[in-house]
């Protein structure tokens, strides 16, 4: 699939510079470029052993212990000193 990209001419000068450098050609720069920002801002999720976690037999689940707790005077901001 082909499509346009706008680019400044100093970003065309540096591109045209690193490809010189490289030895690659620009599109193949350019579509390196976009495969490490595609991978490095996919979605994150947790890794799968967390997410197949399914507790520790006998222990109380974290919710029952807070039902001991008094609720707070006032409200809390943390922001405040």
């Amino acid at each position: 699939m082909n499509f346009s990209v706008h680019l400044s001419d100093e970003m065309v000068r540096r591109l045209d510079q690193r490809a010189k450098d490289s030895g690659k050609k620009r599109n193949a720069l350019v579509r390196q470029a976009v495969a490490e920002w595609l991978d490095k801002t996919g979605v994150v999720t947790w890794p799968p052993i967390i997410k197949e976690f399914r507790g520790i037999r006998g222990l109380r689940r974290f919710e029952a212990e807070r039902k001991e707790l008094k609720p707070p005077r006032e409200p809390f901001d943390a922001f405040s000193t």
